[in-house]
C-alpha cells in the first residue's frame, strides 16, 4: 500500500506462526532525508560555536556536529510512523513492541525494512453451562461474634509466672542446645528463649519435650528434624538437646469489660457498642472473603474451560513488573541491601502467564457482555472499602480527588461484573464453610 503524499509502501503482514507477524517496509531515501535536513535546521538554530552568531553556524558544521543523531531520530521516526499506519489500515491489534531490522537491498532510492511483532490473540468465548462453581457460603451468628471475641482477648493476653508443670498455651523461657555427633550445630542454641507451647513456634517433638517440665528442671532428648526441614544440613537427621526451663507463666485473658472496650477505642467503654462494632466489622470482612473465594473460583473456572495463546512480549513486559514489584517489597522489607538481590526470570514465569491469560479473558469477556463498570458501582465499591476507615467520608474524599485513583477501584467492579456474569451462566452449589477455615485459623 502507498502512504500518503509519499513513495514510502508497505506489504500485507505475513503469519509466522499463531500470533507472530512479518511485515515488509519500505522507505523512500528522499522523504528520510528531508526529514533528516529538517531536523538539522531545527538543531541548528540553537547552535551555539565560537565565532558564530547563535543560528548562524554553518550548515556543514550543524551537520558533522549533529548529522548521526538526526539520521537516529528521523529514521525511527520515519519507521514507527509507517509502522504504525501499516498496522492501522491492516487493522492488527499489535502486542509489545515490533523489531525491526534493515533488509539488504541494491536501490539508490528505498530503504528496505522487516518488521517482526506479536498480535493479540482471537479469543473465542466457550459457555459455562456445563461448567460447577463452587461458592462458599457462611452466615454470621453468635458463635462467630464470640470466637472473635476470644481472638481480641488473646491478641491482648498477659502472662504471669507460675509454678507449675509447663502446659499448652503457657509461655515457657528455657536454655537450649542442640548437638549432633556430640558436636554443637548453628542455630541450635539460646539463652532465656520465650515461646508459647501450641503455637507452632517450635517443631512438635520439641515442644512435645518441654511439656510436663517446670521451672528449674532439665531434660535431654533425641530428636529427628522433618525430612523437608529449611535447613539441609539438618533435615531428616537425628540430634540431642539438652533444655533448662527458666520460666513457666500462664495466660491471663482479660474479661469482656468496660476496660476492654476501651482498649479496642470505644468511647466510654460501651459493651454493647463494642460488641455492636465488632459484627458490623467481621460482617464486612466475612463478605470480603467470601467474595474473594468465589472470585477464585470463577477465575480458575475460566482458565480450564479457555485454552489462550499468549503473546511473549506481553508474558515478558509483566514477568519484568512482577520482579520489580518483588525487588520493591524485598527492598522495603530487607532494606537497601536487598535491592540487587539476585532474581531469576523462571520464579514469576507461571504467575506472568495466568496474569495475562487472565486478562485477555476479562477483556474478552466484558467486551462481548457490556461488563464495564458504572459510576454508580464505583462510588459503591469506594463506599465499602471506606468504611474499614475511621474517618471514611475523607477516604471517598481521597479517591474521587484525582480521577485516576479510582481506576484500581473499577477494575475492582468491572471484576464484580464478571464474577457475577459467570454466576448468571455456571452450574453453582453453595458450599458451607467452616469460620475459623475462612479467616485462616487453626482449628
Amino acid at each position: 500500500m502507498e502512504t500518503n503524499a509519499t513513495n514510502t509502501n508497505v506489504e500485507a503482514a505475513k503469519p509466522i506462526n499463531v500470533l507472530e507477524r512479518r511485515l515488509d517496509l519500505t522507505l523512500a531515501v528522499a522523504d528520510l532525508d528531508k526529514e533528516i535536513e529538517q531536523r538539522l535546521r531545527k538543531l541548528g538554530k540553537n547552535f551555539k560555536m565560537p565565532g558564530f552568531r547563535p543560528g548562524k553556524v554553518p550548515a556543514n558544521i550543524v551537520k558533522q556536529q549533529y548529522g548521526q543523531q538526526a539520521h537516529y531520530e528521523a529514521l525511527n521516526e520515519k519507521l514507527s510512523d509507517l509502522f504504525d499506519e501499516a498496522v492501522k489500515a491492516q487493522k492488527l491489534r499489535v502486542a509489545g513492541n515490533p523489531n525491526i531490522e534493515p533488509k539488504k537491498t541494491e536501490s539508490t532510492t528505498e530503504l528496505e525494512f522487516t518488521a517482526v511483532f506479536e498480535v493479540y490473540p482471537e479469543i473465542k468465548l466457550n459457555p459455562l453451562k456445563d461448567v460447577e462453581i463452587e461458592r462458599a457460603v457462611l452466615e454470621v451468628g453468635p458463635a462467630e461474634l464470640e470466637s472473635t471475641l476470644e481472638v481480641l482477648r488473646k491478641q491482648r493476653v498477659r502472662f504471669e509466672p507460675v509454678d507449675r508443670a509447663a502446659a499448652n498455651g503457657d509461655r515457657v523461657t528455657i536454655d537450649f542446645l542442640g548437638k549432633k555427633d556430640g558436636v554443637a550445630f548453628q542455630g541450635g542454641q539460646a539463652n532465656d528463649y520465650p515461646f508459647v507451647l501450641g503455637e507452632g513456634a517450635m517443631l512438635p517433638d520439641f515442644e512435645k519435650a518441654v511439656l510436663g517440665l517446670k521451672a528449674g528442671e532439665s531434660k535431654s532428648f533425641e530428636m529427628t528434624f522433618p525430612a523437608d526441614y529449611g535447613a539441609k544440613d539438618l533435615a531428616g537427621q537425628t540430634v540431642t538437646f539438652e533444655i533448662t526451663v527458666k520460666a513457666v507463666s500462664e495466660p491471663i485473658l482479660p474479661e469482656v469489660d468496660s476496660e476492654f472496650a476501651k482498649a479496642l477505642g470505644v468511647e466510654g467503654g460501651d459493651v454493647e457498642k463494642m460488641k455492636a462494632e465488632i459484627e458490623t466489622n467481621l460482617k464486612r470482612e466475612v463478605k470480603k472473603r467470601l467474595q474473594s473465594r468465589v472470585k477464585d473460583q470463577v477465575m480458575e473456572a475460566l482458565l480450564k474451560t479457555h485454552q489462550v495463546d499468549l503473546p511473549n512480549a506481553l508474558v515478558d513486559m509483566e514477568i519484568e513488573r512482577l520482579m520489580q514489584v518483588a525487588r520493591q517489597d524485598m527492598e522495603q522489607r530487607g532494606g537497601v541491601k536487598m535491592k540487587d538481590f539476585p532474581m531469576q526470570r523462571e520464579w514469576f514465569v507461571e504467575q506472568a502467564k495466568r496474569r495475562i491469560s487472565l486478562g485477555l479473558l476479562l477483556s474478552e469477556i466484558v467486551k462481548a457482555n457490556e461488563l464495564h463498570a458504572k459510576a454508580d458501582q464505583v462510588k459503591a465499591v469506594v463506599e465499602e472499602a471506606a468504611q474499614s476507615y475511621e474517618h471514611p467520608e475523607e477516604v471517598i474524599r481521597w479517591y474521587y480527588a484525582q480521577p485516576q485513583r479510582l481506576s484500581e477501584i473499577e477494575g475492582v467492579a468491572i471484576e464484580d461484573n464478571v464474577v457475577a456474569w459467570a454466576l448468571s451462566q455456571a452450574k453453582v452449589v453453595d458450599k458451607a464453610v467452616a469460620f475459623d477455615e475462612l479467616m485462616g485459623r487453626k482449628a
